[in-house]
């Protein structure tokens, strides 16, 4: 079997793109070609091209951090096509998409930054995960002392982040007296345009005041919010692409076969009609934002930590799990959805029954390790603002402060069966240090500044969290839950 290229394209069974590649003329350049990515805006750009559409907005994408090199030889090698298989409880649907035409190899910062340069370039588009914007948690703001900032500052001409190389494209535009592109983050961050928009406009201050004051007046950052489930690739991926579609495809994406994208049309270097695609464009996206944030990925969280600690593999496996749905189902009923503002043409409970459906669809194989993945990023802005949505307005926490614990129990780094949880986070020999202490001493866990800022020392959180904890540890997972769920 031929790996997958543009000169096998025509042997594939499957659906191929109708669009004539060689005539693409890219319009976007992408910080952080990941599976989400690849399964969503580019899913996007390739359903518009294969209706004669954008062909002047293909992707070029950029790698930053040194594990970028593998996924850009990979997809080099087989032309920059990959294999997106979405993937409904009943079925499985293939096709190759063909919208990145190029892909910048991390370290060629040079190159990055002309490509940045080029007026052809209207839009820059970033799913660098939670983690890579540069927040003080204790804050909520960016934090210009990272070592990383500071570096880009002192050395503004050879920077090393995402947001020194965006500084460093847009300075070069204004020299050459071109429109500045418009800036498109699309990870899971509250207002994720507006914190892009502080990355760039501080990294900016920190070398050139001038400069960041005309960023700050003349380039856009919409706000944006996007969802599908789409778990890593493994051998598992790249066998079933090969033995049932026959597709030699070494970097396959399988998704659900849900999507959606709302998005702020504030687009002054124009943009592709995305909304002949699918896309929601709104003057405000913060509802949408919000809804997905603590009724989705809130409700991964506490789908997570439960599940880890019983040593359940995979996340339709958590959801067929009697306690851990019931878990899912009253927290959020009672915790979640309540602090969630009313969305426009939204019915909130239909949402979360759909979120519960694609968390229990078999055919995704998510795993459990990935919703626990880098809860110290995560828990900030998925957890920790729900937490003190409720206690401003004087309404309980005892679910969230369960799920706080759960955490706090898996971060011990072994699961109710004494098994070892081998590092999940970026900060996970810190945490597991935290973890362990909070045993005997619940407060060292809610004292953690850039997890939970000032929430953390609320009593009204503090005291149903040790309470768990304690639980937790001495009675286990089960026993916990089967407390919480009978009140």
């Amino acid at each position: 079997m031929d790996r997958l290229s543009n000169q096998t394209l025509d042997r594939l069974g499957q659906p191929v793109p109708g669009y004539d590649r060689a005539a693409l003329r890219p319009g976007i350049l992408h910080f952080g070609v990941g599976n989400f990515f690849r399964a969503h805006q580019a899913a996007y750009l390739d359903r518009l091209m294969n209706m004669g559409l954008a062909q002047d907005f293909a992707i070029i994408g950029a790698g930053v951090m040194p594990g970028d090199a593998r996924m850009r030889d990979t997809l080099a090698a087989q032309d920059y096509l990959y294999t997106l298989v979405e993937q409904s409880a009943s079925r499985s649907d293939a096709r190759v998409l063909g919208p990145i035409v190029d892909y910048i190899a991390p370290g060629d910062h040079g190159r990055v930054i002309a490509a940045l340069a080029d007026p052809a370039i209207r839009i820059v588009a970033l799913t660098i995960t939670e983690g890579g914007y540069f927040i003080d948690a204790a804050t909520g703001h960016f934090d210009r002392a990272h070592p990383a900032i500071a570096a880009d500052a002192a050395n503004p001409d050879a920077p090393q982040t995402v947001f020194g190389l965006i500084v460093a494209g847009l300075r070069a535009r204004r020299a050459a007296g071109h429109a500045p592109f418009t800036v498109m983050c699309c990870d899971n961050i509250p207002h994720n345009g507006n914190v892009t928009c502080e990355a760039v406009v501080e990294t900016a201050r920190l070398s050139d005041p001038e400069l960041a004051g005309w960023i700050a007046a003349t380039v856009a950052f919409p706000n944006a919010m996007v969802d599908r489930i789409t778990p890593a690739t493994s051998d598992r991926e790249r066998r079933m692409v090969r033995e049932d579609f026959g597709i030699q495809d070494e970097a396959p994406v399988f998704c659900e076969d849900f999507i959606q994208w709302v998005l702020e049309d504030n687009f002054p270097a124009g943009r592709p009609p995305l909304e002949k695609a699918g896309v929601e464009f709104v003057a405000d996206v913060t509802p949408w934002e919000l809804m997905k944030i603590r009724i989705l990925n809130g409700g991964h969280a506490v789908i997570a930590y439960p599940a880890g600690l019983l040593d359940i593999h995979f996340v339709h496996e958590a959801m067929e799990d009697a306690q851990v749905r019931a878990f899912l189902e009253k927290i959020e009923a009672d915790e979640i959805i309540p602090a969630v503002p009313p969305v426009p043409g939204t019915d909130l409970q239909a949402y979360f029954a759909k979120v519960a459906e694609r968390c229990a669809n078999p055919k995704i194989g998510d795993t459990v390790r990935r919703l626990c993945l880098d809860g110290s990023n995560r828990q900030p802005k998925f957890i920790v603002p729900t937490i003190a949505h409720r206690l401003e307005r004087g309404l309980p926490v005892d679910g969230l402060a369960l799920e706080s614990a759960l955490w706090c129990r898996y971060c011990a780094g072994t699961s109710d069966s004494g098994a070892v949880i081998e590092p999940n986070d970026p900060n996970w020999d810190r945490l597991v240090q935290v973890a362990r202490a909070a045993r005997t001493d619940p407060s060292a866990w809610l004292d953690m500044a850039e997890i939970y800022g000032e929430t953390g020392r609320d009593p009204r959180l503090a005291e149903p969290f040790a309470r768990w904890l304690a639980m937790l540890w001495q009675k286990g997972t089960r026993a916990t839950l089967d407390a919480y769920l009978k009140g």
